[in-house]
């Protein structure tokens, strides 16, 4: 059963009197009267990732991919609850240390807060994070609007080639495997946009699942289509010097996700005010598709404009 099928048919009829639960289809919960924001997050030792060799690495990951859940909406970050389930070598007195002076790292970037959580035994380690920050509104899914253009943030790929170097499944020189595997642990969430995408945003989302896979729940909800321009979609020189020397398709790099990269719709009259922003906060966007009336298939076009379809969409959650 698909994420989405289980949270339609068995929870989110329980959600019905609680508005600020956005239906059970958004990246938040956002009680407007309090200017709430809540996000929660789950992450599995060989699933969200492989394994915990490195603990200090595993954390910075996980936070920061929980807090980009708040970024994406428009909205800074402050406080944050961690749950862990783990056994004696798990949290080992080294592991813990090496724990705790990362997250302090983290909350220094981040200018965020440890305010609580809960540890429980269990041989299946497991972290739970739960974020939260404050505003006046959000934005939110399923605003976008025919003949929006399509945007996003940083690079996509770098982190899906660097999972694939931890696996052992891609042999590159050890420059590029530093690299790779430090954007994989440490993803380059765009904190400096947080409160001004709300300036030119219609709709957003970031990036976890993969490019396509989180653009389609982005627009879930909506009768609409897209269009892609595989050559407008930005990756950085390191990645385009792997492809480009293996032979690799690029658009099987840029839909496989952990990129947490903000993924938005805006107006076309937005175009000035974006690149405005982006300048001045030092945050490459990048045009790369537009939406499209429902009665248009969705298409991703190639550098040949020929329509494409990727092997894999990105990650889903199936139960």
């Amino acid at each position: 059963m698909h994420e989405f099928e289980l949270i339609k048919n068995y929870f989110q009829k329980l959600s019905t009197k609680s508005p600020s639960a956005l239906n059970l289809n958004d990246d938040v919960f956002f009680d407007k009267k309090n200017r709430l924001i809540v996000s929660v997050d789950t992450y599995i030792e060989g699933n969200h990732f492989i394994n915990f060799k490195k603990p200090e690495l595993v954390i910075k990951k996980i936070i920061r991919s929980s807090i980009s859940d708040l970024i994406c909406k428009g909205v800074k970050p402050k406080y944050y609850f961690i749950s862990g389930s783990g056994n004696k070598k798990s949290f080992s007195k080294l592991n813990l240390s090496k724990i705790s002076k990362a997250l302090n790292q983290e909350q220094n970037k981040y200018k965020i807060f440890l305010s609580g959580g809960d540890t429980v035994f269990s041989n299946k380690l497991s972290f739970t994070i739960t974020s939260i920050g404050f505003a006046n509104n959000i934005i939110y899914r399923n605003k976008a609007k025919i003949n929006d253009d399509i945007y996003v943030s940083g690079n996509l790929g770098d982190s899906y080639l660097g999972l694939l170097v931890l696996k052992n499944k891609l042999k590159l020189n050890q420059r590029l495997k530093e690299y790779f595997i430090k954007q994989y642990f440490m993803p380059n969430i765009q904190f400096k946009l947080a409160e001004k995408i709300k300036k030119f945003a219609n709709t957003s989302i970031d990036i976890s699942d993969g490019l396509i896979t989180d653009l389609e729940k982005m627009i879930n909800n909506q009768k609409l289509s897209y269009k892609l321009y595989l050559k407008d979609i930005p990756i950085s020189n390191n990645l385009k010097k792997v492809l480009d020397f293996k032979k690799l398709s690029k658009i099987n790099y840029v839909s496989n996700g952990d990129d947490y990269q903000v993924l938005f719709t805006a107006s076309k009259n937005k175009i000035r005010i974006i690149k405005k922003i982006a300048f001045n906060s030092g945050v490459k966007l990048t045009k790369i598709g537009l939406i499209e009336s429902y009665d248009k298939k969705s298409s991703i076009i190639d550098d040949e404009n020929v329509q494409i379809t990727p092997i894999n969409k990105g990650y889903f959650h199936n139960f």
